[in-house]
């Protein structure tokens, strides 16, 4: 409901994103107040996904080159479909095809060894050399590939890079899937060659009250838990870039809704992956470690968790590609390419987004010239609220207003943030590249937040046109109560250990949030059955076609 009703928002806003459209169903200081919570929330975005990828090449470095490889493959399905046109099935058969040799290929070419096995050395040798590589140079490397990715135009490399993804995470689902109905009926992989195959069972514990370091599961759970279920980040995709997209507004549906469905799915394989496909064992880190005890080696302990779950995920769901005879080197690197692919696309379309918020932003504050005096030094860009000129160029906001000011902007602040060790770490050249994770602690309550707010903006949305808002209403009072409570239950903790730049930013958040509430609230009794203000028409175009006389 929230992704659908923020896309469907959107379409009736003209690709509107969810912060302009929270200024015209409430009012411009709310429009103010979540452009603000969007800025800081991708800003953590961009600095904690490089940081992920970055992980997952030093776990898998056989991911390393397929990830990249793609990036051509991405502007070729790109500039075929965009220039020629015609059906997609070819070019997504050829292109899905080339993902998967790209994979093979990162894998050292399984299955190559009788020619003498050079060509597997040499790419072997080349993914340990990568691997060794610094965070922070594969953060750079990433943000640098984000700001071509942002502004260029959509269909050039951001478009065909999520499709044919998508592609791949289809496809790699439903291999998952196959592997867990094989290891169901015939067992998986034995962590020993000499060993017979191991029957499949859950070995995760059904509940535990109290695992070691871990928060109360209330309200922390609908913190932690966010794209399987609900994420408030997915508000700013859907009005941000997929509104722009569609094909007609009938799409909305399947695109909106259908594909929360399938990320459901996804959340049900990596729970099942994570408490089932870990029981074959991880020979590369624990040993020959199986069932329960493997299990309490990586869950027992909440701290311990948060450092092997992507890896956890990536061993598990390969474990059941093996159950099907798939090599265990092609099998790691399929899922290992699937976690690194999909947050890629997570890095780029939110260097994008970031991209617009700062825009919007500058405009807001930017200097304004009349619209006479714009036409007469030349058009440089032009918004709702106002006209931003040449003629203030001296300032800074105005730069930010361009596509290429903004984006720079995004990825280097982003940058700056990465740069900085763990909290508590030195300051060395091996330490250095993690300070995403300095506030990290505050993205899943904040996350959540937005699905909160954006739930708000839907409800006025329809309280303006009198229709039902029940199946926003609801959820909005729950995913607004949530967050709040787990930030303010972190307060304190925060404060206890001396984090008082979690704690300055969480009060800031929380600020935010309450003045947010108070606008709507007071607006509240006076909008039922009250249109927004209407959109300027749209500027006559030209037919294509001339009608024929008569």
């Amino acid at each position: 409901v929230h992704d659908l009703g923020t896309l469907v928002v959107s379409l009736r806003n003209r690709g509107m994103t969810i912060g302009e459209i929270a200024g015209r169903v409430i009012n411009p200081r709310t429009r103010l107040l979540f452009l603000f919570i969007l800025l800081f929330a991708l800003w953590v975005v961009l600095a904690i996904f490089g940081l992920v990828i970055a992980n997952v090449f030093v776990a898998f470095p056989e991911s390393i080159l397929p990830v990249f490889l793609q990036i051509p493959i991405a502007i070729w399905i790109g500039l075929k479909v965009h220039r020629r046109g015609g059906n997609l099935l070819w070019p997504s058969i050829i292109a899905l095809g080339l993902m998967y040799l790209t994979v093979w290929f990162g894998a050292a070419c399984p299955g190559l060894e009788w020619t003498g096995g050079w060509l597997g050395d040499s790419i072997q040798s080349l993914n340990a050399t990568l691997a060794k590589w610094p965070v922070w140079v594969w953060a750079g490397i990433l943000l640098t590939y984000c700001y071509f990715a942002s502004v260029m135009p959509v269909w050039v490399l951001l478009q065909p890079r999520d499709y044919i993804n998508s592609l791949q995470l289809i496809s790699s689902l439903g291999l998952v899937v196959v592997g867990l109905i094989v290891a169901a009926f015939i067992g998986g992989v034995s962590p020993t060659p000499d060993a017979g195959r191991m029957s499949l069972e859950l070995v995760a514990p059904m509940f535990n009250e109290s695992p070691l370091n871990a928060p109360p599961i209330l309200p922390f759970l609908f913190v932690t838990i966010a794209c399987g279920a609900i994420s408030g980040f997915h508000c700013l995709v859907s009005s941000g870039t997929s509104s722009k997209q569609l094909k007609s507004e009938a799409d909305a549906q399947f695109v909106g809704y259908g594909s929360m469905l399938l990320e459901g799915f996804l959340a049900t394989l990596v729970i099942i992956a994570v408490a089932a496909g870990i029981g074959f064992g991880w020979p590369a880190k624990f040993g020959t470690l199986v069932g329960p005890e493997l299990w309490n080696s990586l869950y027992s302990d909440w701290t311990v968790a948060s450092t092997t779950a992507i890896g956890a995920f990536v061993v598990g769901a390969a474990n059941f590609l093996e159950a099907m005879g798939i090599n265990h080197v092609m099998a790691t690197a399929l899922i290992g390419v699937l976690v690194a692919s999909f947050a890629g696309t997570t890095l780029d379309t939110a260097t994008r987004l970031q991209r617009y918020v700062i825009q919007e932003l500058a405009a807001t504050f930017a200097p304004k010239i009349s619209p006479t005096a714009l036409a007469a030094e030349g058009y440089d860009t032009e918004f709702d609220r106002g006209q931003v000129g040449k003629s203030h160029s001296w300032n800074p906001l105005t730069w930010l207003t361009n596509a290429h000011g903004a984006t720079l902007f995004a990825v280097l602040t982003a940058f700056a943030l990465a740069l900085f060790p763990r909290p508590g770490d030195p300051w060395t050249w091996a330490t250095i590249g993690k300070g995403g994770l300095i506030l990290w602690p505050l993205f899943g309550a904040t996350n959540q937040l937005l699905g909160g707010l954006a739930f708000l903006v839907v409800t006025f949305w329809l309280w303006r046109r009198k229709l039902p808002i029940w199946s926003t209403a609801v959820p909005m009072v729950f995913m607004l109560i949530m967050p709040a409570w787990a930030l303010l239950t972190d307060l304190a903790r925060w404060w206890d250990k001396g984090q008082f730049i979690l704690v300055g930013v969480a009060v800031l958040m929380l600020a935010l949030e309450v003045w947010m509430i108070i606008e709507a609230l007071l607006l509240w009794p006076k909008a039922n059955g009250v249109m927004e203000k209407a959109l300027p028409p749209l500027p006559a175009r030209t037919p294509a076609i001339k009608p024929s006389a008569g």
